[in-house]
């Protein structure tokens, strides 16, 4: 039954799979016959989540892995873990990401809001990246946010050490989603291995909760009940995911499913590759060129 689901024998990954979009991605994509991974933080939520997307789905084949994604001896971890689960990788779902109101260090010393945002899905989309490339065609989808088109890559204080602002920090990371997934095509180009990012839209979820913003706060009262579900928000991701239509396509930025401009520093060839190897020396990656 599963074999004649449009997802049907394909294996995809998806981080931050414990709620909000993540989850409903999940489902969706599980609904559809994949068989899906989900990570979380808390080993406990991600079980708890993996069945639950069974329920939802009717599909059993539904696994959990735990990996705090700021921490990078988890992340390797977690990709050790998962290249010895899956034999195969069609589909990588890089949808895990956080705001902070205030800075704050991940183990390895860096800020958590580029680290968890940014580097996070840069590792291990890279440790991940042979299998993808054994199981092509494979496609990489990053969540990236509407917020990429005010974003700046302040490539002389990335960490926010002399100044932090929790807007400014998540702004540049979601546009360091996109500049990675233009990167990446361009790196990946004849591999038949597509990537693309996405805007989900305003989504109705406990994003940022840990240390929001007052302003966020007092807003999200009032504007709440006019957000996209999860569901609703995880449409373009599912989209992405399995539609034929987007075989060949890689490189692009979506907005409710069709192609957007994003900020026009995701189009800087020069700015990419920079971004890639200052990435790359941050989380202890041999930095190469295309």
């Amino acid at each position: 039954m599963v074999g004649t689901l449009p997802m049907g024998g394909k294996i995809v990954v998806i981080t931050g799979g414990t709620g909000g979009i993540g989850k409903a991605t999940a489902t969706g994509l599980a609904t559809l016959g994949a068989r899906v991974g989900i990570t979380g933080r808390d080993p406990a939520r991600a079980e708890q989540a993996a069945a639950d997307i069974r329920a939802a789905s009717g599909n059993p084949a539904v696994d959990a892995f735990a990996a705090d994604m700021t921490s990078q001896n988890e992340l390797r971890q977690l990709a050790a873990v998962v290249l010895e689960a899956y034999p195969r990788l069609d589909v990588l779902v890089n949808n895990v990401g956080g705001f902070w109101a205030h800075r704050h260090s991940t183990a390895d010393g860096l800020e958590r809001t580029f680290a968890l945002n940014h580097l996070a899905p840069f590792l291990l989309t890279n440790l991940l990246m042979d299998r993808l490339k054994a199981s092509a065609p494979a496609r990489v989808i990053t969540v990236s946010s509407g917020a990429q088109s005010m974003g700046r890559i302040e490539f002389d204080d990335l960490q926010g050490a002399r100044s932090y602002s929790g807007q400014r920090a998540y702004n540049q990371s979601k546009l360091a989603n996109v500049m990675f997934t233009n990167e990446l095509a361009r790196r990946l180009h004849g591999t038949r291995v597509m990537a693309n990012s996405l805007h989900p839209g305003v989504v109705r979820t406990n994003f940022g909760a840990e240390d929001q913003a007052w302003f966020f706060t007092v807003i999200s009262r009032v504007v709440r009940p006019l957000l996209k579900t999860p569901a609703q928000g995880a449409q373009t991701s599912i989209y992405l995911a399995s539609t034929p239509d987007l075989a060949d396509v890689t490189g692009q930025f979506f907005t409710n499913g069709k192609p957007k401009r994003a900020n026009r520093i995701a189009y800087d060839i020069d700015m990419t590759a920079r971004l890639w190897l200052v990435s790359a020396e941050l989380v202890g990656m041999t930095a190469t060129t295309p």
